[in-house]
């Protein structure tokens, strides 16, 4: 698959989306870019943005089986991963998948789940497997989670994991409409006399595949992979910050940039491409400290401090 066949597919799919949902162009990209470099993804906004239709769509346009778990506290790993369960025809007892063998499992409101709960997600989203009663299974590729997380309620949600915040490769946040956005969410219900909405399949099976394995042939310049290198180590000394981003942070930035180029249609990453993803990759991986947060600092400001202050290189398209 040629990289122009990669961008008409990828303006088919935001094409197909943007048929049910208004309004999030750009969060939607980086969520499909972020699919396409193999990853996961956290969106964390109020209730009622559309996040979950969002989810729904982009699993229906990439051609991908869909799975949503509701979370609640009452949640056990066992109704995530599956469990096993007594057959009476040949006295057994066998086991009987969760939703998480699925294509896309929706994790609506992950933060209402409890942490033991969470870290059955953990094995799953890091190892591409469940392990249930000393047992491995694994999870048929492609396979991918999109989590949804509530920012503004404390009561009866458990707080995520750094390591499981960790295995998200962005996060993203979708935001109000403006009131021209709304309206046409409104007239969109109104033309389709019901309230389910549907996206028909833009990528046949195997397509996806076919589109990560691309991502591999895109060429990341030294000073590029430096530059990620670079703003990863930006955030670790940063004011406000007690523990900046991980490795894997400017590993994902340089998975997704690569993504990016693919879904525009190039064969090599640019500056630019790294600088927008910079704080949906890098800005949950920070632990403020106590002060910094107690004063209300924004992780997502940290991050664009960074981006402002670390020089980028030329841009490669210059020098290519």
């Amino acid at each position: 698959m040629n990289f122009e066949d990669i961008a008409r597919l990828g303006r088919s799919i935001r094409e197909a989306v943007a048929t049910v949902v208004v309004g999030m162009d750009d969060p939607l990209e980086i969520a499909l870019a972020t699919i396409v470099a193999g990853g996961h993804v956290l969106f964390e906004d109020v209730p009622g943005l559309g996040k979950t239709v969002a989810a729904r769509s982009l699993a229906s346009a990439l051609g991908l089986s869909f799975r949503r778990l509701q979370c609640t506290p009452d949640m056990l790993p066992g109704d995530v991963t599956g469990s096993y369960v007594y057959a009476p025809d040949t006295g057994q007892f066998v086991f009987r998948p969760g939703p998480i063998f699925t294509g896309v499992l929706l994790a609506d409101e992950i933060n209402r789940t409890t942490p033991k709960t969470q870290s059955a997600m953990l094995e799953a989203m890091a190892e591409r497997q469940v392990t249930v009663e000393g047992n491995s299974f694994p999870l048929e590729p492609p396979f991918h989670v999109i989590a949804t997380a509530n920012p503004i309620e404390y009561e009866g949600t458990y707080s995520l994991p750094e390591a499981q915040l960790d295995r998200f490769m962005v996060r993203l946040s979708v935001g109000y409409l403006d009131q021209r956005g709304e309206t046409e969410i409104l007239l969109a219900r109104l033309r389709r006399h019901q309230e389910a909405t549907h996206v028909d399949p833009v990528l046949a099976p195997g397509q996806l595949a076919q589109l990560q394995e691309a991502v591999e042939r895109i060429h990341v310049d030294d000073d590029v992979a430096a530059y990620c290198v670079a703003l990863a180590a930006g955030t670790r000394s940063a004011q406000h910050v007690a523990v900046g981003s991980s490795p894997r942070g400017s590993q994902s930035l340089v998975l997704l940039g690569r993504a990016l180029a693919a879904l525009d249609g190039r064969d090599y990453v640019r500056p630019d491409d790294i600088k927008r993803v910079a704080v949906p990759v890098l800005a949950h991986r920070l632990t403020l400290t106590p002060q910094a947060w107690a004063q209300g600092v924004d992780p997502a400001e940290v991050v664009r401090g960074v981006v402002a202050t670390v020089a980028a290189p030329p841009s490669v398209a210059v020098r290519r």
